[in-house]
């Protein structure tokens, strides 16, 4: 039927027009976002997916911060640690070169100088082995790490652990005493068998904090390993095909033109009927 009140070719027309103007709008905004789920109204379960993956990532940062700072702390112990056992194979040598009977008095009572000196050193190392706050090396209130393990709440959280160590003078670790020295060859020997014991225990502490290192870097290298898969398949879910949008804009954009033009068509109908009338 041929209506002036009713061109449904136009309509049609014009509903075609409109969905290709739609499709165009959301082809633009993937190229421009570089997303083809941007929001929750694009897709609202991968989108929901997303975000907890997102929220996941984001939280991995600061177990990655976590880790950092735990494993700065323990060098910063191993440092110390190992400065303290290169100053007990000083004293080794000073107490027991003052084993020897043949020394005169003057010349132990430098030996002995020099081990004092060397032993207060110990003191000051401990004291500034400290990184943000903590320190794992001395005699009291000695700071444990406990690093971030993942992201979890309650007892799915998980930490990783490394125990403080005191390398404080007199402690269990070093048997020499704050006031330790020696005045004859008997006393230089009881010395020398403290500072062997204190040599033996350091070397233990080190090599505890070396595996509790070695655990922290480990963890962190999965740790970034693991929030760059989850970025990836975040990626994989909403990221858009660049390429494939691309050509679907130059299709869209020319069904546009046709759709312009076929609606034009179907607006001039209505003269057309003019010409049964003349």
């Amino acid at each position: 039927m041929n209506s002036v009140n009713t061109n449904v070719g136009a309509m049609v027309a014009l509903q075609s027009l409109n969905s290709t103007n739609a499709d165009l709008a959301t082809v633009q905004s993937r190229i421009n976002t570089g997303r083809k789920v941007n929001n929750a109204k694009d897709n609202g379960a991968i989108w929901a997916i997303a975000q907890s993956q997102r929220a996941e990532s984001q939280a991995m940062n600061s177990v990655k911060e976590s880790l950092s700072r735990g494993q700065s702390t323990v060098d910063v112990a191993m440092a110390a640690g190992e400065s303290i056992s290169d100053l007990l194979l000083q004293m080794k040598e000073k107490a027991l070169a003052a084993k020897d009977t043949a020394l005169t008095t003057a010349a132990r009572a430098s030996l002995n100088a020099d081990f004092k000196s060397l032993r207060d050193q110990i003191t000051t190392v401990v004291t500034n082995a400290e990184f943000n706050g903590a320190n794992m090396i001395k005699a009291t209130a000695a700071t444990t790490i406990k690093a971030l393990a993942n992201t979890k709440a309650g007892a799915g959280g998980s930490v990783i652990t490394v125990s403080a160590q005191s390398l404080a003078l007199g402690g269990a670790n070093i048997t020499v005493g704050a006031t330790q020295s020696f005045s004859t060859a008997t006393t230089a020997d009881a010395a020398l068998a403290l500072v062997d014991a204190s040599i033996a225990k350091v070397s233990d502490v080190l090599a505890k904090f070396g595996t509790g290192a070695k655990a922290l870097g480990t963890h962190q290298n999965f740790v970034s390993k693991l929030q760059d898969t989850l970025d990836a398949g975040v990626g994989s879910l909403v990221d858009a095909d660049l390429a494939k949008e691309s050509a679907r804009l130059q299709a869209l954009q020319t069904k546009q033109q046709l759709g312009v033009q076929a609606l034009s068509i179907a607006n001039q109908s209505s003269s057309i009927l003019l010409g049964l009338f003349r």
